[in-house]
């Protein structure tokens, strides 16, 4: 699908990288990863065109085409989203719009004339293209995409211009997406995105037809989508065919022994460069001299990865607070009529980690403003004893002082033993060399989010809220981060869209929605298992979750004692309960089965319709045969599900 051939790139002299040579086949899905500059970003611009390379060469499959989606920057105006996604699908506009001139020709033409059937075969041989390229389904594709990341219905009409930077780049990727490039080259995909988007992507990319380049700081992402992993480091790429998470113990060991093997050759290279010495001016030694100096030259010297500098802090000791850290009782909150939180009593409990999870708009932002002192309609808040609470909002950022620089922003409120750490604590957040004397008015929205954040960690609390801290921040900074606030001493309560994060941070996940709160006593796997119907014993973590699905699988167990009179009515009843499913569900085979028959009768006469010289001739009916295909294709999909669903 895509071979690069001794590819290089230079900045003013400087090497990013230097005569890579590497090759992606189709349907591969690889995640690039590296350490920030060592040119992820520019090498994807290179495969998509965007920029040149000093050197080498790239070559793709004949006809094969690349997109890129950027990080940022992409701003969309002057149509309606719908109308937006819908233009991303050219090719099959063309060919809607030449069957129907092509329509309009034959309407018009002699059945005898001698165009006719030369006109006739291009409009069949169109149409089995266009249908071939899901053209009578487009609609339904663009209404999955756009509901898929998060867009509702009553958005499609609204006009691009009206959506924020981060629904901006949400339109870009839906553009990308129905485009369907034979490489998918993706920048930050998930950087937008909410928990239900991101999975909804990830099954996405799972079954994508072609093949898929992305960076992410999103581990959980990267583990679900990618089955191989492409580093790029000291100026070349290295190869791992698994998943993320294999990757980091593989790339552990081959460091490992990369370190021994040039140990190895470090003490060898000395000892032939001391023989050297000793004997160079000997006679005698000239011809051994020589052929030392010859192996030397060929010798080739191994080269270690560059350290990943490991930062840890700790935040400072928390203060004892009471055991119930907030209460909320018949908590109400509203904007004008739309009830965001209705009714809500909650507790949160000393040494607890609680996340906040639920689709965009279900109200977490809202929840913690209330607990951080917000307004609210009804109820009552109660903050618990000896309770200090630090609150970091999605806005924070808008707190900091213009005029000070990143450092200086920083020690204006450390803590006399913090100092010293200040410069290890910006680099955890990605301020190094001379960005820590950057003034904060010239800071980016991000940097800005990132250093709210540092500060956050420096002061004395005992209770952090924290809206999104993860947004912004590579993986080796929310590593970090993720470290910090597991020897944290108090309480937390968090939003994160970072499932990696949220997993193996939470000891307890709050679903908020529709205007309630849901408990769930364990981590993100244990929610992800009792939402999916898996029973687990309440406060279970993820290792539960994995137990559960093994169960049964060990040696059998010490016999048990006789049944009761109890127990086997009980069982009797049991068994009968499940013949009548068992009866019910077979019925219900039988009537899928026979819908599905109706369904694929109606679809083929349909197409057979549509086939019809001068169907697309009227453009309303063309809609609706349209429409009516692509509803029908959906019934037919759904009726299998189902039947499968039965059937297993």
């Amino acid at each position: 699908m895509l071979q690069l051939i001794n590819l290089s790139k230079d900045f003013a002299g400087n090497p990013l990288f230097s005569n890579i040579s590497w090759h992606l086949k189709k349907g591969e899905r690889v995640a690039l990863v590296g350490e920030n500059g060592a040119g992820k970003s520019t090498l994807m611009k290179i495969i998509a065109g965007l920029t040149e390379p000093s050197s080498g060469e790239i070559q793709f499959a004949r006809g094969a085409k690349a997109s890129y989606l950027p990080q940022d920057g992409i701003v969309t105006a002057g149509q309606s989203l719908f109308h937006e996604a819908r233009a991303a699908l050219a090719e099959l506009l063309a060919m809607e719009e030449e069957l129907h001139r092509i329509g309009l020709d034959l309407e018009s033409l002699p059945h005898d004339s001698p165009e006719h059937d030369q006109i006739l075969a291009r409009y069949g041989e169109l149409q089995e293209l266009f249908r071939h390229g899901g053209g009578y389904t487009m609609e339904a594709e663009i209404g999955t995409v756009l509901k898929g990341l998060g867009f509702a219905q009553a958005d499609w009409h609204r006009d691009c211009g009206e959506f924020s930077g981060g629904w901006q780049m949400r339109i870009a990727l839906a553009r990308l997406l129905l485009q369907k490039p034979d490489v998918l080259l993706l920048d930050e995909p998930t950087n937008h995105l909410d928990i239900e988007a991101r999975n909804w992507l990830e099954e996405y990319l799972c079954s994508y037809p072609g093949s898929v380049i992305l960076v992410s700081h999103d581990r959980f992402f990267m583990d679900s989508v990618c089955s191989r992993i492409a580093e790029v480091w000291n100026h070349t790429m290295a190869d791992y065919h698994c998943n993320y998470s294999r990757y980091l113990s593989q790339r552990e060991e081959r460091v490992s022994a990369l370190r021994s093997a040039k140990r190895l050759q470090d003490e060898e290279i000395e000892k032939t460069e001391d023989f050297i010495r000793r004997f160079r001016y000997q006679a005698n030694k000239a011809s051994q001299v020589q052929s030392r100096v010859k192996q030397l030259e060929k010798v080739e010297r191994i080269i270690l990865p560059p350290e990943r500098k490991r930062i840890r802090f700790q935040f400072p000791e928390a203060p004892k607070s009471g055991k119930n850290v907030i209460e909320l009782k018949g908590v109400t909150r509203s904007f004008g009529d739309h009830v965001v939180l209705d009714n809500i009593d909650l507790t949160i409990e000393k040494g607890e980690r609680v996340a906040l999870v639920g689709h965009n708009g279900a109200g977490k932002s809202t929840l913690m403003a209330v607990m951080a002192g917000g307004e609210f309609q009804g109820g009552e808040r109660i903050s618990g004893h000896n309770v200090s609470m630090d609150y970091f909002a999605q806005d924070q950022a808008n707190v900091l002082d213009q005029s000070r620089s990143a450092y200086d922003e920083l020690y204006a409120d450390a803590p006399y033993d913090m100092v010293p750490k200040l410069r290890d604590i910006l680099g955890a957040f990605l301020f190094s060399g001379d960005d820590i004397h950057k003034k904060v008015s010239v800071l980016s929205g991000g940097e800005r989010n990132r250093l709210a954040l540092a500060k956050m960690l420096l002061r004395q609390s005992n209770l952090l809220l924290m809206d999104e801290p993860t947004n912004h921040l590579d993986l080796n900074s929310k590593e970090v981060l993720l470290d910090a606030l597991k020897s944290f001493d108090g309480t937390v309560v968090f939003v994160s869209h970072d499932r990696y994060f949220v997993n193996a941070l939470a000891t307890r996940v709050i679903e908020v929605d529709g205007g309630g709160v849901e408990n769930y006593f364990g981590d993100y796997e244990y929610y992800l298992g009792k939402k999916a119907g898996v029973s687990i014993p309440a406060g279970a973590t993820s290792a539960a979750v994995s137990a559960a699905g093994t169960a049964g699988n060990e040696a059998s167990p010490a016999p048990l004692p006789p049944l009761n009179k109890d127990v086997r009515l009980k069982d009797r009843e049991e068994e009968k309960r499940r013949k009548r499913e068992d009866q019910a569900r077979q019925k219900r085979l039988g009537e899928i089965e026979s819908l599905i028959a109706q369904a694929e009768k109606e679809l083929a006469q349909l197409e057979i319709e549509m086939n019809a010289p001068g169907f697309f001739d009227d453009p309303e009916r063309g809609v609706q045969g349209g429409e009516r295909h692509a509803a029908l294709n959906t019934r037919v999909e759904a009726l299998y599900g189902e039947w499968e669903e039965l059937s297993g």
